[in-house]
């Protein structure tokens, strides 16, 4: 039987093929992003106990009341809004199931959504599902800025929403209270929905403040909010996020959600309602937790012949790495595991149409064993 895919430009994605690579290379993982340290130790205590306590079953579907509250508590302490957690917060299986959810809930087929190159893969196909038509806008190079005059530019009657992420990956690019005034501007009197990836939002460095599209109410009066649990507490494998919108989106977006996932793995949400409340310096502490770790990679790497652009936040670094050799980004990936015995992740994936340069990117959420062995390696090129 032949199938028409529905996702014709979709294959296996560049993270399960890197790290496939590093695998049979033996070689030390920088590429996919996530921690090779462990969850703190309170929160891990918190899901057994969960599960001894019987909450083995299925959760809410929007997400348990204790966790949606503190998620409330949460937002006004940090970011100054007041929301309600029974109709604007909902908890989701990940970002990338609450990314998805806040798509389909509102772009129909013929529908425009901006999204800003790099982009994660997950965005596009999402798009694609729903018969709308993802519409690229490259970032300005070497700071990965967003034009705000190419975005008002491409603004149609059909564009229906526009996707934002900050700090961004894979760049690490912040945005600043200026750019999301801009983006005000540009919505104002239209319909047009904005979706804000915030995952990497307590990852942020030098003492900025992450500009949350919760802090502009205009914007948060029209937007999708994802946040990840995941990203905050070291727990990528558990697949929690949740997402803050106004209760007009919120209550498409469950009707989304509801027939999607229904519903998140109970013992976590257990475990964040009890951290979160009695821990709250954690995700307070994150910035410093994780500005040593960017500093400690930068310094490992000073004699390597890798150019090293700024990170204002998240946890990657990119890398150039014109003066090793002068050839595409996934080829020098490819090269990378099998001759340099480190993984990265090439940039070209995250674009449409990918610019000519010769960048890559690492990830230093690791031990300082991990990018001691990868640091040593990458010297000797």
């Amino acid at each position: 039987m032949q199938i028409e895919t529905k996702l014709p430009k979709v294959g296996t994605t560049i993270f399960s093929v890197m790290s496939q690579l590093a695998v049979e290379h033996k070689a030390v993982n920088l590429g996919q992003g996530f921690p090779d340290f462990e969850t703190p130790e309170p929160l891990r205590e918190a899901v057994t106990r969960a599960m001894a306590a019987g909450h083995n079953q299925y959760a809410p579907g929007i997400g348990l009341g204790a966790l949606r509250e503190q998620i409330a508590i949460k937002t006004e302490r940090i970011y100054g809004r007041h929301v309600s957690p029974d109709t604007e917060v909902t908890v989701t299986s990940g970002a990338t199931e609450a990314i998805f959810a806040a798509i389909a809930a509102v772009v129909r087929a013929g529908d425009e959504v901006i999204v800003f190159d790099p982009a994660y893969d997950s965005y596009e196909p999402a798009i694609d599902l729903q018969g709308a038509t993802a519409v690229h806008i490259p970032l300005s190079l070497p700071g990965f800025s967003i034009p705000w005059g190419r975005v008002r530019d491409a603004i149609t009657p059909r564009t229906r929403m526009i996707m934002i992420n900050s700090p961004h990956n894979p760049s690490g690019a912040v945005l600043a209270k200026g750019d999301l005034d801009a983006l005000a501007d540009i919505v104002r009197d239209t319909g047009i929905i904005v979706l804000s990836d915030e995952v990497y939002e307590h990852i942020v460095f030098d003492g900025a403040v992450h500009q949350s599209v919760l802090r502009h109410a205009e914007l948060a009066a029209r937007s999708f909010v994802v946040s990840s649990f995941g990203k905050t507490y070291h727990c990528t494998g558990w697949k929690v996020g949740y997402c803050v919108a106004p209760k007009t989106l919120t209550a498409e977006f469950r009707k989304v959600h509801q027939y999607l996932t229904f519903c998140t793995f109970n013992p976590a949400q257990w475990a964040f309602a009890e951290f979160l409340a009695s821990s709250p310096e954690h995700y307070l502490e994150l910035p410093a937790f994780y500005q040593s770790k960017r500093d400690r990679f930068r310094d490992l790497m000073k004699g390597s012949r890798f150019g090293l652009l700024d990170v204002p936040g998240g946890y990657f670094q990119l890398a150039d790495y014109s003066q090793i050799r002068d050839i595409d980004d996934i080829n020098f990936a490819e090269w990378l595991v099998r001759e340099g015995g480190v993984a990265a992740i090439p940039l070209t994936p995250f674009y449409a149409t990918p610019p000519d340069t010769r960048l890559i990117r690492f990830c230093f959420a690791k031990v300082d064993a991990t990018m001691e062995a990868a640091a040593e390696r990458l010297c000797k090129l």
